[in-house]
């Protein structure tokens, strides 16, 4: 089988493909407001048969719109639509975006995680791309695509960073970034103190950290297992990233 395409060959891809198209007709729209994009969006996944996403950070809205987000992101996937989102890590630490992954998750809505940084995306099909012009969370305003060589380019991004991205349903992968930085230090010998002066952090955050991985490994506090022991062996066997 060929060798997928590392990221940094696709993002210089998408600077040829961008360099070919000066000059010439393009069909992409600057949106600047934030419900304007919102509107172009709903208008999308109306008629869309498949949607693949890239969410950098969880959608800053408040109980009521996310309520609504999320139903109207449910009833899509009762009704046949195909989606794929590929979150950052960081999303994880939030309970409140965990359940919505989760509902969504079980719903059909396949999910994946990455640590490295990504933009926010969405693709319709192969008929529209929805992109943050600005890389800020929650910034407002997207250029929506459709001229079909970007979109190509695009989908083949999305696509290469699917199939690096862990699931996010193994308890061992739901670590944040930090969390697993504390676990290779752990993995290493050293002591929540040690740990604290590596990542300049106080102790006390070492130890809340240290709590966290051992509830999201499911890792029970009992009398015969050292809890230490069993997560750093999770670690070694490389199911924790």
């Amino acid at each position: 089988m060929e060798e997928s395409m590392p990221l940094g060959q696709l993002a210089r891809r998408l600077e040829e493909v961008v360099s070919e198209l000066r000059g010439l007709p393009v069909d992409v729209e600057r949106l600047e407001d934030g419900e304007l994009v919102r509107q172009r969006i709903l208008e999308a996944a109306a008629t869309a048969r498949e949607v693949r996403a890239m969410q950098p950070v969880g959608p800053a809205e408040t109980e009521r719109h996310e309520g609504i987000s999320r139903r109207e992101n449910l009833d899509a996937l009762a009704r046949g639509l195909r989606m794929r989102t590929i979150v950052h890590a960081d999303v994880l630490d939030e309970p409140r975006k965990v359940s919505r992954i989760r509902q969504l998750h079980a719903a059909g809505d396949l999910h994946r995680v990455v640590d490295q940084p990504i933009q926010q995306l969405i693709i319709f099909d192969r008929a529209v791309a929805f992109l943050q012009f600005t890389p800020v969370a929650y910034s407002p305003g997207a250029l929506a695509i459709r001229q079909q060589s970007l979109i190509t380019a695009l989908i083949d991004l999305f696509e290469q960073t699917w199939e690096r991205a862990r699931e996010v349903t193994e308890p061992t992968r739901q670590l944040s970034s930090r969390e697993r930085e504390v676990l290779a230090l752990i993995a290493e010998g050293r002591s929540n103190s040690a740990v604290a002066r590596a990542l300049s952090i106080t102790e006390a955050a070492v130890g809340k950290h240290v709590a966290g991985l051992f509830t999201k490994l499911e890792i029970p506090a009992t009398a015969d297992d050292n809890r230490r022991v069993l997560a750093v062996l999770a670690y070694l066997r490389g199911a924790v990233r």
